[in-house]
């Protein structure tokens, strides 16, 4: 392949905007994988197992496995938020125009 063929295209900064959907959508699906990111980093800087994380975050095991592992599809934006919380962080939305 030469450089020729190569097609970069510059991100909008969402990629999921990129990917294609509803830019209302889109936003969601940020935020929703933002904070999950953020909760598994904290959860990782905490030092906890998969257990001990189920206890702090009030939910099973087998589903911090799925937060860890970034199963965006099994969470809402709202349960996201409450276990960034239960894990000892303080999420705020911002709005811009």
């Amino acid at each position: 392949m030469n450089d020729d063929t190569i097609q970069i295209t510059e991100s909008s900064g969402n990629v999921f905007l990129d990917l294609g959907f509803d830019p209302a959508e889109a936003e969601v699906m940020k935020l929703r994988a933002e904070v999950m990111i953020r909760t598994a980093q904290q959860l990782k800087a905490q030092g906890w197992t998969q257990a001990e994380a189920a206890r702090h975050l009030r939910i099973t095991q087998p589903r911090v496995s799925r937060l860890i592992k970034g199963k965006i599809e099994d969470f809402s934006l709202d349960m996201l938020l409450t276990l960034a919380n239960r894990a000892g962080l303080h999420p705020q939305l911002q709005f811009s125009l």
